[in-house]
């Protein structure tokens, strides 16, 4: 006797959903995004910009806004993907309504409203905060560095510039020179050309040339702008001592250098870029930043640098929460990174209780950092006392899974755009992106 099996009905005729929204399940997240978009968001600011009546009527920017956000909550970044998903998922086709727009309109819609996208941050955080799911009792602060859209190996030392720059400055000379004998004969050859066009295996090199003398150029002004604030950061402090009558010790430091490093590096892919260190090697690329609530792991303030210190982020970071919320939290923790006295009585100035581990140890009041500060060694000490029982614990379980989340769940380890304006933007949406999910399980 032959076994039964349920119908394969793949040739047959069905009637569609009456409504596009029945292609997925009522509690999916794509609906979600589609109902806050619709209702909760306020996007005049790009709605506004749609002014002129000529060409073809535009997608609706409501529609292409859900669609980029459910992109990047689902862990789809590149237009690309995103047009094919519209054509092959069901969640995509219902944002859409079977009208799927090219992946160049998806791409346009992104560079032209990138600003926007990114203010849309502090809207989604203030919906969490009313959704009770931001409470600023403690924040935890890191940060993770994240791939740019530029190769290391496309980076050169300011050394290997002045090399590479006299190397073909001769080699372009001496191919000017040949192309200016050979004159006469081309004109022979080619009756109608001029003689003197600069061949194409000339003009490669010679953007070449431009390329590494711009580059050359912007480490010289960065160096000398560098030795410029340590000049008048040595004048202050010399004006300090004399006011307070203080002697001078020790030897007078060597006055800073205007010329750059020879191993300071410049990238001609992703200028702005740089090359970090992380504990799987060295990367190009940017330091993204996060300040975290404890209560639902939301993101309640980021930004992004190009330095891999994260010494000078701590007080931005802490600024941002009452810049978007309108209030400081109670806590905040953090890792040695962010360990400063300058830090320590920034937090202690906005009567916000610190946990800022002293040293990069196992237990975060060890370590064989040398600390001189009275707030470092207060802070130290405050560890030290509550030991497992510190708040400080807190901090692993409070900041880290959400860049587990953003990099490992949803595959985001490399900037799509070029350029520290346009990335902080991307990073700004990968924010968004985050807090939308977290949003929507607990609506």
């Amino acid at each position: 006797m032959s076994k039964d099996y349920r119908p394969w009905k793949i040739d047959e005729t069905q009637l569609l959903p009456p409504s596009v929204q029945d292609y997925v399940a009522k509690d999916h997240l794509s609906r979600f995004i589609v109902s806050l978009v619709r209702e909760s968001l306020d996007l005049s600011e790009i709605t506004a910009s749609y002014r002129s009546l000529l060409g073809q009527p535009p997608f609706d920017p409501r529609m292409m806004m859900a669609l980029l956000l459910h992109g990047y909550a689902s862990g789809i970044y590149s237009s690309r993907r995103i047009a094919k998903a519209t054509v092959e998922r069901a969640d995509f086709m219902m944002i859409v309504a079977a009208d799927p727009p090219d992946f160049r309109t998806i791409s346009e819609f992104r560079r032209r409203h990138l600003k926007a996208l990114a203010s849309l941050f502090t809207q989604v955080l203030k919906l969490a905060e009313k959704a009770g799911l931001v409470k600023l009792g403690h924040v935890a602060l890191d940060g993770t560095k994240i791939k740019a859209n530029a190769s290391k190996h496309k980076a050169m030392s300011y050394d290997r510039m002045k090399k590479r720059e006299a190397e073909l400055a001769a080699e372009v000379d001496g191919w000017l020179k040949a192309a200016e004998a050979a004159d006469a004969e081309e004109d022979k050859l080619y009756g109608d050309r001029r003689g003197d066009e600069m061949p194409d295996w000339v003009a490669d090199k010679q953007k070449r040339l431009e390329k590494i003398r711009a580059a050359k150029a912007a480490l010289e002004a960065e160096a000398k702008a560098a030795a410029e604030e340590e000049q008048r950061r040595r004048a202050e402090v010399e004006s300090k001592r004399i006011a307070e009558g203080r002697k001078k010790s020790g030897k007078a430091p060597a006055p800073p250098s205007a010329e750059p490093d020879d191993k300071a590096q410049r990238n001609f892919t992703d200028t702005e870029s740089r090359i970090l260190k992380t504990k799987d090697g060295y990367i190009q690329g940017y330091n993204a930043q996060a300040a975290v609530d404890g209560e639902a792991q939301i993101i309640v303030a980021h930004s992004l640098t190009q330095s891999t210190s994260d010494q000078d982020q701590l007080v931005p970071l802490i600024d941002g929460i009452e810049a978007n919320l309108g209030r400081k939290p109670k806590e905040a923790s953090a890792d040695a990174g962010y360990c400063s006295e300058a830090n320590l009585a920034a937090l202690a100035a906005r009567n916000i209780s610190p946990y800022i581990a002293t040293g990069r140890a196992k237990r975060p009041a060890d370590g064989e950092r040398k600390i001189a500060g009275p707030l470092t060694k207060a802070m130290r000490d405050k560890l030290k006392r509550a030991r497992w029982r510190s708040r400080y614990r807190l901090r692993k379980q409070i900041v880290e899974p959400v860049f587990g989340q953003i990099k490992q769940a949803r595959g985001f380890r490399q900037f799509l755009l070029r350029g520290i304006e346009k990335v902080k933007a991307e990073w700004a949406l990968i924010c968004i992106a985050h807090n939308l999910t977290k949003l929507a399980r607990a609506a």
